[in-house]
């Protein structure tokens, strides 16, 4: 059984955010694996099965990436959930809800 020598293996993270918990794993994995590789072999999918890759939208650092994009060292995988209301509507209730505060504190 042969070890991987260091300069077949880089160290990324795979993270996944939920709004009361957020989960960092940090993985060695092959110089040449892709970001779907990297996700399961971290096993968040355990940790998370509502993870969906096929649903889930990934990126690294931020940036949409594809499941079967190549890492860089360092690189940080972020697992997205998918968005439960339209960031419209979401803009029009805060912005509602500024109008009624606005009011409530002229009276």
């Amino acid at each position: 059984m042969s070890e991987k020598s260091d300069s077949e293996t880089i160290v990324v993270e795979v993270c996944y955010a939920l709004p009361d918990k957020q989960t960092l794993l940090t993985v060695q994995a092959n110089k040449e694996a892709t970001v779907e590789e990297v996700i399961l072999q971290s096993a968040i999918i355990e940790l998370y099965p509502e993870i969906d890759l096929s649903r889930n939208r990934v990126g690294i650092f931020s940036k949409l990436a594809k499941l079967t994009d190549t890492l860089h060292a360092g690189d940080r995988i972020e697992i997205y959930r998918p968005l439960v209301i339209d960031p419209k509507e979401v803009r029009k209730q805060r912005a509602l809800q500024a109008k009624d505060n606005k009011v409530n504190q002229k009276q």
